[in-house]
């Protein structure tokens, strides 16, 4: 962006303040709830005081996790229809509903739970396409900076909040009990959709239309010569956050307490990529998205050197993992602007491209997971830092002289 065009960026704030990009901290609540509190957090922990076994724990984990990589199956119907905040607002009430039937079952480890819960992690994953295609619709990139930032920051926080009730009260409420509270907090910030700037509902006449619309968007997103870098971008594997779940089975190793995993990597490590998150906001506008996201990848590659070449000490562990769950906070944030930059306008098409893109995103957690626990199989508790280290640190300098490079020909010709 030239100097000249960072200077209307800026003026346009006063501009497009209905855009209210806080609003995106509260926007995807529903889906954080379920997706990071009750999937990514609580779940294991409540299966096992059912006296579930930790590996089919893990299965039915799994199978909860996967409607989130292939939602833009069906996402797209957030394009259609209705606007976008309304369906957000239909989705997060059918997955608090669909979950509340789930956790009134006897047990969670049911077929009939888990049937449920699956179902309900396919509503709240609309969630995700509509706010996507509401992110699109941002014009000042001012604000859809601050917005990515505030859709990650509150997304962590509600999925943090989510495990820490869920795992407190336990042992004190019925199932039943349990899934009111998380019905609650799923349908509390799908409330603020409310707030959100109503989408313009576009008057195409015929399907034929519509879809010559869809097909000139996609081939505006993907069929050009720089959506390949934004898709390598998307799907590199640094600051993927997969150390983030295998860091506390590796603690033991660095003489840590489960007490101390508990906090750091519990309440703190919310604060902790929260923090990460917010500290988005303060970086100029004038560095773009993928810049500053490659930059926090290096960093992010750092954090883990210093688990991979640090003693076995708790000193090395908790310094290496307040650094990276920063990082990782930072990264994620400015992965949504680097989307919100392949993306482009929202148009008709806003959420189906977004839940194609996002889905990509989604690819690194799962294959740096598993390259992570190869390196733990062959060399040990540092393996698992050191080659997701080397593997970051290296997409990342490639990627970033790429952007470096390619941006200073531009400015040249």
């Amino acid at each position: 962006m030239q100097p000249a065009e960072i200077a209307v960026a800026e003026r346009e704030i006063p501009a497009q303040q209905h855009e209210r990009p806080w609003l995106f901290a509260f926007l995807n609540g529903p889906a954080a709830v379920f997706a990071l509190g009750l999937v990514g957090g609580a779940l294991s922990f409540l299966l096992r005081r059912e006296g579930v076994d930790s590996g089919h724990s893990a299965s039915i984990v799994a199978l909860l996790a996967l409607p989130h990589s292939i939602y833009f199956l069906w996402g797209p119907i957030t394009d259609f229809f209705f606007r976008r905040r309304t369906w957000l607002m239909l989705s997060a009430a059918a997955g608090a509903l669909t979950l509340l039937a789930a956790f009134s079952q006897p047990r969670l480890a049911s077929t009939t739970a888990i049937v449920l819960m699956f179902l309900g992690a396919c509503f709240v994953d609309i969630v995700v396409a509509a706010c996507g295609g509401m992110l699109g619709e941002l014009k000042s990139e001012v604000n859809r900076r601050r917005a990515g930032s505030f859709y990650q920051s509150g997304s962590l926080a509600f999925g943090a909040i989510a495990v820490f009730a869920l795992t407190l009260l336990a042992g004190r409420l019925s199932l039943h009990s349990l899934g009111l509270i998380v019905a609650a907090m799923m349908l509390a910030p799908a409330v603020f959709a409310l707030a959100a700037p109503p989408q313009s509902m576009d008057s195409e006449h015929s399907p034929g239309e519509t879809a010559r619309r869809f097909w000139t968007e996609f081939k505006q997103t993907f069929l050009r010569w720089d959506a390949i870098p934004y898709t390598l971008l998307v799907t590199a594997p640094f600051c993927s956050g997969a150390m983030n779940g295998l860091l506390t089975g590796i603690a033991r190793d660095y003489g840590v307490t489960g007490q101390q995993v508990a906090w750091i990597n519990g309440l703190g490590g919310a604060f902790l990529t929260t923090a990460g998150a917010l500290t988005v906001t303060l970086i100029p506008i004038r560095i773009r998205a993928p810049i500053a996201f490659l930059l926090a990848g290096l960093a992010n590659a750092a954090a883990l050197a210093v688990l991979a070449l640090g003693p076995l000490r708790p000193a090395i562990y908790f310094t290496g993992t307040v650094l990276n769950l920063f990082t990782i906070g930072a990264g994620y944030a400015l992965f949504t602007g680097v989307v919100l930059e392949f993306l482009g306008g929202s148009g008709k098409s806003g959420s189906s491209r977004y839940a194609i893109i996002n889905s990509l995103g989604n690819l690194p957690v799962a294959y740096m997971s598993w390259l992570d626990g190869r390196g733990a199989a062959h060399w040990g508790p540092r393996g698992e830092p050191g080659v997701d280290a080397i593997l970051s640190a290296s997409a990342a300098t490639i990627l970033l002289a790429h952007f470096v490079f390619s941006r200073r020909r531009k400015q040249q010709s």
